[in-house]
């Protein structure tokens, strides 16, 4: 452990400035792999989305997300080795780690989350494949001196890694309840958008972690806090930040759109693959297709109305049902037909869109050492008021169901004399 200790003390020294971390340290061989034309690429995909149309600041990027990253893993792992752990890790592990941090969002979609549950890849199976299919695999052995299968492992749990190194126990360490990406992206989004809700108190967090074996880490009872302070900040941000009325209204639009594309062969999946935020508008402007307008809608603030929403409730089959994309575009076409017989005029099924935020889960699973370390327990036996029932209400109260309409004379004045309930459960 000294000699990891002492690499990342010693190999780590080329500065950056970041205005929510001050100063982002990387070694000579991360400074290359960022110079990388696919990592650069993450400068022009917006970390936010439409976010930027509720809350101006709101125009950070992946890029900077990617270093916030991996600073914080960076500072996690140097605590880590400091508690000397009773399993070992070996100095290549380190630097893989480390490497999946700084390349984690490396395939991710322009516009955020918006073409999330669509017939496409993840974007870490599209980091993976990027890792390990261009320029980059080459970087990381010659340079970093870590395998890239390693690295891209760490990111995609799909792959399969016959290697040494513990990958459980890096996946957890990057994802889990008190990752660096979580840490991150709460701090800089709360930054950006100039609101309080999503800081966190890093320093105290990464005082009070412990290397566990294939968990990642634990806390004892000093850090409870931390994990109900994340929770709290996670439930606040999606309810004024993420899942704002306007930015859902934004983003289901654009999914809306590329639905529509992909459903009419319009486009393909691998035509969304590599895209940054204006690559992905230029390839819809080529294409004339007339539901593609939405999208240039959204750059123009030409935003849908909000006519309807309803709770959703666990028990409405209608709304279940409704959460699998074809039958929402169905529901959709049915709106739209009943309004166009009403007003007389054609209406689209682009002109109709339906929302429903998909779902999200609040982790409660930290391992939580008693005692100083006499025994473990779980999160959710501390006796927290972030108990399993409580976190599943919490998710519960954040999604709805809504619809949007295109905001066209004859249509605002034909959606109040349907019944769109009726219409939404078919």
């Amino acid at each position: 452990m000294d000699a990891i200790a002492k690499n990342l003390e010693d190999e780590y020294t080329l500065p950056i400035r970041d205005p929510v971390w001050k100063h982002i340290y990387l070694s000579p061989a991360l400074m290359d792999i960022i110079a990388h034309e696919a990592f650069q690429n993450l400068n022009r995909i917006k970390q936010l989305g439409p976010t930027y149309l509720v809350y101006p600041g709101a125009t950070h990027t992946r890029f900077s997300h990617s270093l916030g990253v991996f600073h914080i893993a960076y500072r996690m792992i140097r605590q880590l080795v400091k508690r000397k752990p009773s399993f070992t890790l070996s100095p290549e592990g380190v630097r893989a780690f480390l490497c999946a941090a700084l390349l984690h969002d490396l395939g991710h979609y322009p516009f955020a989350h918006s073409l999330k549950d669509l017939e496409v890849k993840t974007h870490e199976s599209l980091t993976a494949d990027i890792i390990l299919e261009s320029g980059l695999s080459k970087k990381i052995s010659r340079t970093l001196h870590t395998d890239p299968l390693l690295v891209a492992a760490i990111i995609d749990r799909e792959l399969e890694y016959g290697g040494d190194g513990d990958v459980t126990f890096y996946r957890n360490l990057l994802s889990g309840v008190l990752d660096p990406d979580k840490l991150d992206y709460l701090n800089r989004d709360a930054y950006y958008c100039g609101i309080p809700y999503g800081q966190q108190d890093v320093d105290h967090i990464l005082s009070d972690i412990h290397p566990v074996p294939q968990k990642g880490i634990a806390i004892t009872g000093r850090g409870l806090t931390s994990v109900e302070s994340i929770l709290f900040a996670k439930y606040i941000m999606y309810k004024t930040v993420y899942w704002h009325k306007t930015v859902r209204i934004a983003t289901s639009m654009i999914k809306k759109a590329v639905l529509m594309g992909l459903n009419d062969r319009i486009i393909t999946a691998d035509d969304l693959y590599g895209l940054n935020d204006q690559t992905f508008f230029t390839m819809a402007d080529t294409t004339g297709f007339r539901p593609f307008r939405l999208l240039s809608d959204v750059l123009s603030r030409r935003l849908y109305k909000q006519v309807y929403i309803s709770e959703i409730s666990s028990g409405h089959s209608a709304y279940r049902r409704l959460e699998n994309l074809t039958e929402r575009l169905a529901a959709e076409t049915r709106i739209a037909r009943e309004i166009g017989k009403i007003s007389g005029h054609p209406t689209g099924t682009e002109d109709i869109v339906i929302d429903i935020p998909e779902h999200i889960t609040f982790e409660i699973d930290v391992p939580l050492l008693h005692n100083n370390g006499d025994g473990n327990i779980t999160f959710r036996e501390s006796g927290s008021v972030f108990s399993d029932t409580v976190v599943g209400t919490i998710a519960g109260t954040l999604r709805f169901v809504t619809v949007s309409v295109a905001r066209r004379e004859e249509i605002l004045e034909s959606i109040h004399k349907i019944d769109i309930a009726a219409l939404l459960a078919g």
